[in-house]
């Protein structure tokens, strides 16, 4: 039988190690093929990789976990995406649902109960820890429900990071205090600075303020 290929997509090196560690016990039935710390590493590693599971964190550096997971799912739609996530709010659950995941679970699950999940997303199969399917079918149970429709925002061309600075520039945040707000380095700021400058073809910070204002993205 051929071991299920993972791939690990985590920004946090202390949950990364248990999860790794998790894995390796079960070196008969899985195999880790990488390990990757932000959302563009995780979209190059799966192309790289080619896993049969991705155990996907939401909330990374740069590109999040369900951008990401469209991504991959756009190129390799054979991979099973296995979100595995702190957060359990419906619009999380949903998002991922959207971008295609075959599973959500939340971190803390058993470790039994992540196997079991591992092995099914590899099936093709959809899986959901037992708190959130319980939310799904009482959701779904209500009378007229359905899937809640992703609402348009503005300025798709943009990552989730980049529309996140750009409402704080448009708060009148600068670009150290928008460093120190998201917990990034300064010259990554700049980094994004730039390339949300030149995706939205504005000359400078006023240009773009004025068009984040009028686009309403202040009041997301």
């Amino acid at each position: 039988m051929n071991r299920i290929r993972v791939l690990i997509a985590d920004d946090h090196p202390v949950f990364r190690y248990g999860l790794r560690a998790l894995l390796l016990a079960e070196a008969s039935t899985v195999e880790v093929v990488g390990e990757a710390t932000t959302g563009e590493e995780a979209v190059s590693m799966a192309a790289r990789c080619l896993p049969d599971v991705i155990l996907m964190d939401l909330n990374m550096p740069g590109l999040n976990g369900i951008e990401a997971t469209s991504r991959i799912l756009a190129s390799t739609p054979k991979i099973g995406i296995l979100v595995l996530t702190m957060f359990d709010d419906d619009e999380s659950i949903f998002a991922a649902m959207r971008a295609g995941a075959r599973g959500y679970l939340l971190k803390g699950a058993e470790g039994d109960e992540a196997i079991r999940a591992i092995v099914s997303a590899s099936k093709g199969e959809a899986i959901f820890s037992p708190a959130i399917a319980n939310r799904l079918f009482g959701y779904f149970e209500r009378p007229g429900r359905r899937l809640p429709e992703s609402p348009a925002r503005p300025f798709p061309e943009l990552t989730a990071r980049e529309r996140e600075i750009l409402t704080l520039i448009a708060q009148g945040y600068t670009n150290p205090a928008i460093a120190e707000r998201l917990v990034l380095s300064p010259k990554t700021v700049r980094n994004h600075v730039s390339i949300i400058f030149s995706k939205l073809q504005v000359a400078g910070r006023s240009q773009a303020i004025v068009l984040a204002r009028e686009s309403g993205l202040t009041k997301d």
